[in-house]
């Protein structure tokens, strides 16, 4: 079976899919891929641990692809040298410790209250909607932008500017080919990103406020540099939005789709959380996550040499009958549910607590203020590639 991680098949039937490629083994070589797949939750799991030997640096393709760019495309390539997901100890370690602190479960429970207002400000606006809404425009897409933005302290009104910035950004970001991106849209958001930035750190600088940037401008200013800070700023912003804003999408989306989950789920409110985890298990954000073979080892019993790619296949694990009994149905009671949809080990997803608790409240304060939404029209199929995938518009009516 030659595998395609982008084909229709592993996107819409990824339970299907998969199991029929692990029959070629847990790791496997693809030359359309032209990288190892590693395709079981146990090996997906154990290479996430593995930093010494899988190197998640991806500095040296961005640092390629800005070669004969433009001084914004370069910045942009810079502002990534501090996004965590890019980096191996020790830099890994030195940037990602000011803020572990502040994405602990105590520290993002005590953002609760301000979620549900802001989560309420959305429904009084929905509420307001004459006719069919597509919620992923109205609903899921706005309100990650407006939590992030009051988590790091600046206004609101800016989500716009904020998704279309980190929208460009994401060209670069998730391409398996940075050097073919366009520049122009990339180097403008990049510009705008430091300009905005570097005016909130020089105000945190003089006037210290209780916001997570101001908390790593005061307790880091002097150990990171000013692009790092911003970098760090633009991770958090793109992070804390984008993870939470496609999970969003595709839960509605299969929300509206099925009927019975709608009405199982209005119905069993102490389910949220296990819910959550199972609705990041089939549609969450990441598909794959690429590595870069840092020493020569073998997995599956093969042979894995330096410089070659790894695709560590979060869509297969996740539908590993080894750990998921029935992987292709949606038990929104599962558990344990050990779903890799935000990484593991090193690399765990620092906005992991806020993304659950944002998605909590939302599809809770959604399904009890609507009642009766149901599809308006057709919802769009999956779409997607090898780094992940999503579906909108999402049309619905409310009464």
């Amino acid at each position: 079976m030659e595998l395609d991680l982008g084909c229709e098949a592993s996107i819409r039937d990824p339970a299907g899919y998969f199991a029929s490629a692990r029959g070629g083994g847990d790791v496997q070589w693809s030359d359309r891929h032209r990288a190892w797949l590693l395709l079981s939750h146990a090996e997906v799991a154990g290479a996430f641990r593995d930093h010494q030997r899988l190197s998640s640096d991806r500095m040296d393709t961005f640092e390629r692809a800005a070669r004969g760019r433009s001084e914004a495309f370069h910045r942009a390539v810079e502002m990534l040298h501090a996004w965590l997901n890019f980096r191996d100890p020790p830099a890994h370690t030195r940037l990602r410790e000011p803020l572990a602190s502040a994405f602990t479960p105590r520290a993002v429970s005590g953002l609760e209250a301000r979620i549900r207002a802001i989560v309420a400000e959305r429904l009084d606006a929905l509420a307001a909607a004459q006719g069919p809404v597509d919620l992923s425009a109205e609903f899921a897409r706005p309100l990650p932008a407006l939590v992030i933005a009051a988590v790091l302290g600046v206004e609101g009104e800016e989500r716009e500017r904020f998704q279309a910035w980190s929208d460009d950004i994401a060209s670069l970001v998730f391409s398996l080919r940075p050097g073919a991106v366009e520049e122009e849209p990339v180097a403008r958001a990049a510009q705008e990103f430091i300009a905005f930035f570097e005016r909130h750190i020089e105000r945190e600088q003089r006037e210290p406020g209780d916001s997570l940037l101001s908390y790593v401008v005061q307790a880091e200013g002097d150990r990171l540099s000013a692009i790092e800070l911003v970098g760090l700023c633009t991770l958090l912003l793109f992070g804390g939005h984008e993870t939470t804003t496609t999970l969003l999408i595709n839960t509605l989306a299969t929300l509206l789709e099925r009927p019975d989950l709608r009405a199982w789920l209005r119905e069993h409110p102490g389910a949220d959380e296990t819910a959550v985890e199972e609705f990041m298990r089939v549609g969450g954000p990441a598909r794959t996550m690429p590595r870069k073979v840092r020493e020569e080892h073998e997995r599956g019993g093969l042979l894995l040499r330096p410089g070659q790619t790894v695709f560590l296949c979060i869509a297969a694990a996740n539908h590993d009958p080894a750990v998921s009994e029935r992987p292709g149905e949606i038990d929104l009671l599962r558990d344990p549910n050990p779903q890799l949809g935000f990484g593991w080990g090193l690399h765990y997803c620092l906005g992991a607590n806020l993304a659950r608790l944002e998605a909590r409240i939302a599809l809770r304060m959604l399904l009890d203020r609507f009642p009766a939404m149901r599809p308006a029209g057709p919802i769009p199929a999956v779409r997607g590639g090898v780094m992940g995938f999503g579906r909108r518009p999402v049309p619905a009516l409310l009464r």
